[in-house]
């Protein structure tokens, strides 16, 4: 392992500063930039910035969304709400991301557009996952699926995989789950862009069947490709699991380490999703290495943690924007009918001024028929 070290921290460099020739790109054609051009490059930039500075990504897509409103770009505030939706995920508010997606889908619904349905809807079922929802969970992902292998997009359909592996993970369909995981990055390999986030639902699954060994070497493998990438908010995720699989061996040494580390790149990063198990497991190693106090004060963290982001009110307003989603497909439907009524009765009326015009007609020849008729017997009788 110590031979890999320098190549990795060299490929790790490299990945920094292919990523850095990108921003610097947009950059330079934010410049130039205009109307939904600029929209879809500060959109492009949110993208190249959300998984190492949120903060700043979400300063990136806000400019967005106000100039898309200003110029009517509809597809460009569909974009613009969608990672609004993602950022807000990220942060645990799960009412306000679901509000952000339900925008989106709406708009590109009415667009027809086929891609951004697809992507918001998988985004949509991950609300409802987290949420424990997982027969509406199931459906959507279902559906964002079966577009992603319509439009042939391999690179959304390794990340659709991937949510429906979970999916199943969540459910207990171990065997299934893991072919999801497989097929995923085995796909993301073939396209010549391996992604993390299989492996780490490997471990998922092995974690969940108590192997917390085989579970901590794929979550070890998933933060390797995450640190090459400089995806902070994948070595967010790993490093939690780590954390928490050291915490369930009964290792308190190295699972306060991950975890400690965890919850710093979380703070930077201002990510709340996962902080509530990171305290709940941080007491944990607390606890057991017999620092009760410490223990004590993580719990009262964990607890309010935990309840800045499972709230009732957070389940009430998801129930509202699903309402105002059916009320807004139901308005749709309206519309179209109504316009489908107009165009009858406009028809309709068209047909009866037809009739009366030949009715017209019809009296009109009978007239002068009579006229005609009258006048040559006129002049029989002279």
């Amino acid at each position: 392992m110590r031979f890999k070290l320098p190549l990795l921290v060299l490929f790790f460099a490299y990945s920094a500063m292919a990523q850095d020739a990108v921003i610097d790109s947009l950059l330079t054609a934010l410049d130039t930039a205009k109307n939904e051009g600029r929209v879809k490059t500060l959109n492009e930039l949110f993208r190249a910035h959300i998984q190492s500075d949120p903060v700043k990504a979400l300063g990136y897509t806000r400019e967005a969304l106000s100039l898309a409103t200003e110029i009517e770009d509809r597809k460009g505030m569909a974009a613009c709400y969608n990672n609004l939706g993602v950022v807000y995920r990220n942060q645990g508010a799960l009412d306000k991301a679901l509000e952000y997606y339900i925008r989106s889908l709406s708009i590109y619904d009415t667009l027809q557009n086929k891609e951004g349905i697809a992507t918001t809807k998988n985004n949509i079922a991950t609300i409802y996952s987290i949420k424990k929802d997982y027969g509406q969970a199931m459906k959507f992902l279902e559906e964002s699926n079966a577009l992603f292998k319509e439009l042939g997009d391999p690179q959304k359909l390794v990340g659709s995989m991937n949510n429906l592996g979970n999916l199943n993970n969540d459910l207990q369909l171990y065997e299934k789950a893991m072919r999801y995981f497989s097929e995923a990055y085995q796909l993301s390999e073939k396209i010549g862009k391996p992604t993390a986030d299989p492996l780490n639902n490997m471990g998922n699954v092995y974690f969940k069947q108590g192997n917390y060994q085989r579970a901590i070497e794929h979550y070890q493998k998933a933060l390797d490709l995450e640190r090459q990438t400089n995806n902070k908010l994948g070595m967010l995720n790993s490093l939690t699991n780590i954390g928490i699989s050291y915490t369930k061996a009964n290792q308190p040494g190295p699972a306060q380490q991950y975890l400690n580390e965890a919850l710093a790149l979380s703070d930077e990063l201002q990510v709340y999703a996962e902080v509530p198990e990171i305290l709940k497991n941080i007491s944990y190693s607390y606890y057991r290495q017999n620092k009760l106090k410490d223990a004590y004060e993580s719990l009262l963290k964990y607890d309010s943690a935990r309840e800045r982001i499972h709230s009732e009110e957070s389940t009430r307003r998801i129930a509202q924007m699903e309402m105002a989603l059916e009320l807004s497909e139901k308005e749709r439907q309206y519309e179209i009918l109504k316009k489908e009524d107009e165009v009858k009765t406009l028809q309709l009326k068209s047909s009866r001024l037809f009739i009366v015009l030949i009715i017209l007609a019809i009296l009109l020849v009978i007239a002068a028929f009579n006229f005609i008729f009258m006048n040559k017997r006129k002049e029989l009788f002279k």
